[in-house]
């Protein structure tokens, strides 16, 4: 009996949802908001594609792992080895490093030329000691700062949408206990950032607001 009833409830209630059209847990939203989040989530699609692109692009360097590229929650970000760049302690970019920058820069005016790109330098804790550079934080500045020049140049990026921040030692990937593990903390990131839900502007519903399934 007990059983019936509940499934009779249960029809009710699914009926109820058919027919109003309404359910708990889902915003209806406005159109523009629609429009918004269809927008964010081709962006996040184009950072999908660029990825796919820069994979076959950087196959033998990502297979060397001298370049590794991921989709996180901040982008799409694209970690270079250091040494593949710079030599030790200096900041002017290695042949080897441009070449693999030009394959990057071409893509990046291609696929993202709307998106901010922001480059970061990080080193590991062994303090510099032959070099120009007061301190890590000082080189790995540098390093941003040249990664950013180059592909700004060889791209012919918009400038606006660039940035260049050095953090030195103070976000390891890693406990800088050995050889190999800071040489996975020296490292330059490019990341290409999607537009995010604030840029994008969609408004949180509000109370009273009508939710849909």
């Amino acid at each position: 009996m007990k059983w019936d009833i509940f499934k009779i409830g249960l029809i009710l209630f699914i009926a109820s949802v058919f027919i109003t059209g309404c359910a708990v847990g889902f915003y209806r939203g406005r159109p523009s908001d629609k429009a918004k989040i269809e927008e964010l989530t081709d962006r996040l699609q184009q950072l999908r594609e660029a990825k796919s692109m820069l994979e076959a692009r950087l196959k033998r360097e990502i297979g060397e792992k001298q370049v590794k590229l991921e989709m996180a929650e901040r982008g799409l970000v694209i970690t270079l080895v250091a040494e593949v760049l710079f030599d030790s302690g200096k900041a002017e970019m290695r042949p080897e490093g441009k070449a693999i920058l030009d394959k990057i820069a071409p893509i990046l005016r291609r696929e993202t030329p709307r998106n901010e790109i922001g480059i970061e330098g990080h080193t590991d804790n062994v303090p510099i000691k032959y070099s120009g550079y007061k301190s890590n934080w000082e080189l790995s500045t540098a390093r941003a700062t040249e990664v950013l020049h180059y592909i700004l140049n060889k791209g012919k990026l918009d400038p606006k949408n660039l940035s260049a921040t050095g953090y030195g030692k103070y976000r390891p990937v890693e406990p800088n206990d050995t050889k190999e593990s800071r040489q996975k903390n020296r490292r330059v990131e490019i990341i290409i950032e999607p537009i995010g839900k604030a840029e994008v502007g969609i408004k949180e519903p509000s109370y009273g607001e009508e939710y849909i399934k």
